[in-house]
This record gives structure tokens, sequence and C-alpha cells, in this order.
């Protein structure tokens, strides 16, 4: 019977597991411990770096450990009555001055290679201006014509009707195709603000007077969300960040009812948020 109920109590945590790695690409969950999964290059890349961290960290945590060990049973008073007065060690010296050097060239090798990759965009294939304000998002899409809107954060009342999670659904997301590259252009209009989307591996400032690029290829259809993630005032809690990837043939319908719908609205001009208190 005991044994029966642990392979009963195992299937349905597999399946609970199973159910919810879809679930946790789109947003973060209550007691979420690690990063978001990936869904794009970037941030695939961020999480192998992230696992190197972790074993060299590791690893030198339980050399630290086991060398703590021995000294405390090696050289405790009743091991070793008549402590040693040596004072110098060259080899020794040598050894832990050379060891951290080369530990932090590993570090730094696939450091730099992570770097340079966010850094260098891929060719385009779709451009969004992201301008942030206090505290909402106004975005762009240069290519596109004329296609300008404001995206406000949802009311609590209006999240519940929507079924969007509080304080990160938007009245008007980021609509972007899957497996496209995407620039963001960002900037700001008052104070500087940070276009962050956690599962892009994506977070670059929004500075007044100055033009900052970033890239994301999103490699999976879904709903992500992101946050303001520079303190920009006493509501910088409220300016969230929503992107749904889709196909290209809905992207391509999405544009074209957009661009009906945001020119029949005074798109040019930006609105005061609608905050929740």
């Amino acid at each position: 019977m005991l044994r029966r109920n642990w392979i009963i109590g195992a299937g349905v945590l597999a399946g609970l597991l199973s159910s919810t790695v879809g679930a946790f690409a789109d947003q973060p969950r209550p007691w979420q411990m690690n990063f978001q999964p990936a869904v794009t290059p970037v941030m695939e890349q961020i999480e192998d770096f992230h696992r190197l961290l972790l074993v060299i960290i590791t690893l030198i945590s339980l050399f630290v450990l086991a060398l703590i060990l021995w000294i405390i049973v090696r050289y405790n008073s009743r091991a070793n009555p008549t402590p040693s007065k040596v004072s110098h060690h060259t080899l020794l010296e040598v050894v832990w001055t050379i060891v951290p050097v080369i530990i932090l060239v590993l570090i730094a090798i696939p450091s730099f290679r992570l770097l340079y990759f966010e850094a260098d965009v891929p060719p385009v294939d779709l451009t969004i201006n992201a301008i942030g304000h206090q505290w909402y998002w106004t975005y762009q899409y240069p290519d596109k014509g004329k296609l300008q809107f404001d995206s406000v954060m949802l009311t609590d009342e209006q999240a519940a009707k929507k079924n969007e999670p509080r304080l990160l659904g938007v009245d008007n997301p980021i609509v972007v195709p899957v497996n496209k590259v995407v620039k963001v252009v960002t900037s700001g209009s008052d104070v500087i603000h940070s276009w962050a989307v956690p599962a892009f591996g994506v977070k670059m400032d929004a500075i007044p007077g100055r033009l900052n690029v970033t890239w994301f290829k999103a490699l999976k259809e879904g709903t992500y969300y992101g946050q303001c993630s520079q303190l920009c005032g006493a509501h910088h809690a409220f300016m969230p960040i929503e992107v749904r990837v889709v196909s290209e043939a809905e992207f391509e319908k999405w544009l074209a009812a957009a661009k009906k719908q945001f020119a029949a609205e005074d798109s040019g001009m930006t609105r005061t948020a609608a905050l929740t208190k």
C-alpha cells in the first residue's frame, strides 16, 4: 500500500511539473526559485553562463570547506601541540595568486563573449521604439508606417476581467512575430526608465536625449511580461511591459487592425497613465 501511494504521488507530481513547464515561460510564478525559462538565444546563453558560474562557485566552496575541515583536524591543539612558526611559503603564495587569476580568466572569456553577443545586433526584421514616460510606455513601429500607441497598466478590475496578471497586464501590448530579430530602440521623455523582459534576457535603460539599442529573437509563441527596472518615481512599479509573440500570419493580421485602430485614435499624443491605487 505504501509503495503504491509513493507511485501515485510521484505520478501526480510529475504531471503537475509537466503541466506547468510551458506556463512558467509566460510570467513569474509564486515561489519561483530560478530564472524564467529562456525563449531567446540571448537568455539561453545567460542561463549557460549562470550554470558555469554555479559549477565554479560550488567547486571553490567545497574546496574551502574541505581545507577548513582538514585544518581543524590536522592542526588542532591536541593533534599538533607544538604549532609551526613558519611565516612564509613561496610556492603556496605563488599558487594562491595564480589560481584565482586562472579562475577569473575562465569566467571572463565566456562573459565577454556573452556581452558581445548581446550588443551585436544581427540583421533586423522589425524595429520597435520604446519611449518611457512617468509612468507608461509609448511604442512605435517605424518600419510599418506611422504606427504609435501608448501601453498603460490595467487596473485590478480590468486585469481580472481580461484574465491578465495583476500589475503586469497592459491595455495595448507589443505584438511581434516569432523567430524574427526585433531591434528595440529605447529612450525616455522625462526621467531614466529601463525596458526589461526577463524571459528575453533583455534590459536596456531608456534615457532622455539618448537612444539605446537592444534586440531579441523570440523562439516560442506566447505572452511575456516585464517591468521598468530603473527607479523612475512614485509609480515606478506601475509601468509593466507585455509582449505577445505570434506567428507571422497573426502578426500581419494584428498589424492591419492596429493601423486602423490607432490611426482612428490620436496616437501621436501620449496620455496620462491610469494607475492602480
